[in-house]
């Protein structure tokens, strides 16, 4: 688990990096980040404009497979310049968005028979696979929207470009995932734990 401080170098790391593409400059990095931050972890960044907290990015690694201080740069990086959803960050976009990150713990397949109880919203972070397609809705989603454990499931159908009963099919893989989630208060500023709210 990351406390406060480690969170706040890590959004400062991914800020970094996302500055130093848009000068232009190349991001130096202390080996005292490389061996404090040396296990490997699944990370996504999210980038929410401020103060209007609307999604402006959302890109990372699912599976821990690269080392935290290079996943949290990757994700940064990739959701502010390769997020198809959106246009590339600008320079002046730098000082209107906040961070947010979740550091995910490894994905564990939930039974057929565990669905749709086994998800807990709230808790829960979802990755459905089908065919060749895939989807993940990070677990703060869900209760943002006051989800049940079947509409999560939906939604994360939908996000693969899938079905939205997708879940149901016998072919169909349900992942489940824990996250930690940590987010400026304003751009540049404080970081705090953020709570995911009331489970169902």
């Amino acid at each position: 688990m990351l406390n406060l401080e480690e969170a706040k170098e890590l959004i400062a790391l991914g800020r970094a990096a996302v500055v130093g593409v848009l000068k232009g400059a190349e991001l130096e990095i202390p080996e005292s980040i490389k061996e404090r931050y040396a296990q490997k972890r699944g990370v996504f960044t999210t980038l929410l404009t401020y103060p209007e907290k609307e999604l402006r990015g959302c890109i990372g690694v699912p599976y821990p497979q690269y080392p935290l201080w290079y996943g949290v740069i990757y994700s940064s990086v990739s959701a502010a310049f390769k997020d198809p959803r959106f246009p590339p960050l600008t320079e002046n976009e730098v000082d209107r968005v906040v961070w947010e990150l979740s550091i995910l713990t490894e994905p564990k397949e939930v039974p057929k028979g565990e669905l749709p109880e086994g998800i807990q919203v709230c808790r829960d972070g979802l990755i459905v696979e089908l065919g060749g397609a895939k989807g993940l809705l990070l677990p703060q989603v869900a209760p943002r929207y006051g989800w049940s454990p079947v509409e999560f499931l939906e939604h994360t159908c939908l996000k693969a470009g899938l079905d939205r009963n997708c879940w149901k099919d016998p072919k169909a893989r349900v992942f489940k995932f824990e996250s930690e989630i940590f987010e400026e208060v304003e751009p540049w500023g404080e970081v705090v734990k953020v709570e995911t709210g009331s489970c169902r």
